[in-house]
């Protein structure tokens, strides 16, 4: 199919066009048929002479002959707007497909380069006392420590940095960063004194 506008992708407006064209067509041969309808009922292949081989005198020749002429050459036209119409749908059927294949395609990629750029964790939370400042702040279970105040993977050796961290930072927020069903979380975390053990609980 040519497409319209020479290497510009086919529309929904193009299909509806066509599909348009198609039934002006369609509207002009049934005229047609009504014409031929309206001569003594001769349709296509009446013959429009009598016994004896005379034209026929009870009937438009011309007005039968045009009529027929027309309706001939329309089905051709009819012919060709349906293939046109059917390319056309096939095209904008493909290119959806290959539209949400792309998406799909994206969606993947982003999901990957995400699960890529996450921080590692050096630590993981594995139990937070209720009514501890830990659990006030919103820190969870099995929440993973990416980084904790200065404390991240490159410079982490063990537990006693963070004790470190948390006693120089007593009744100051800290910015403890966490990753949480594979997502990263910011939280807000002050060491202080509580009813409990230690400053975080």
């Amino acid at each position: 199919m040519a497409q319209p506008g020479g290497s510009r992708p086919v529309t929904v407006s193009d299909v509806q066009q066509l599909v348009k064209r198609k039934d002006e067509v369609e509207a002009q041969i049934k005229a047609c048929y009504e014409l031929l309808e309206g001569q003594k009922g001769v349709g296509m292949d009446e013959p429009l002479v009598d016994a004896e081989g005379f034209p026929r005198d009870d009937i438009d020749l011309y007005q039968v002959r045009t009529a027929r002429h027309n309706i001939i050459c329309l089905q051709n036209d009819h012919k060709a707007l349906m293939k046109q119409v059917e390319e056309a749908l096939h095209q904008l059927h493909a290119r959806e497909k290959e539209k949400h294949a792309k998406d799909e395609a994206e969606a993947l990629a982003e999901a990957m380069s995400q699960t890529q750029s996450l921080p590692q964790a050096f630590a993981k939370v594995n139990a937070v006392t209720p009514g501890s400042p830990a659990n006030i702040s919103g820190l969870q279970v099995d929440d993973e420590i990416v980084e904790f105040g200065s404390v991240n993977v490159n410079n982490f050796q063990n537990l006693q940095n963070i004790a470190t961290v948390v006693q120089h930072s007593e009744g100051r927020p800290l910015s403890v960063t966490v990753l949480r069903s594979g997502k990263k979380v910011h939280v807000g975390l002050t060491p202080k004194r509580w009813a409990g053990k230690g400053l975080l609980g």
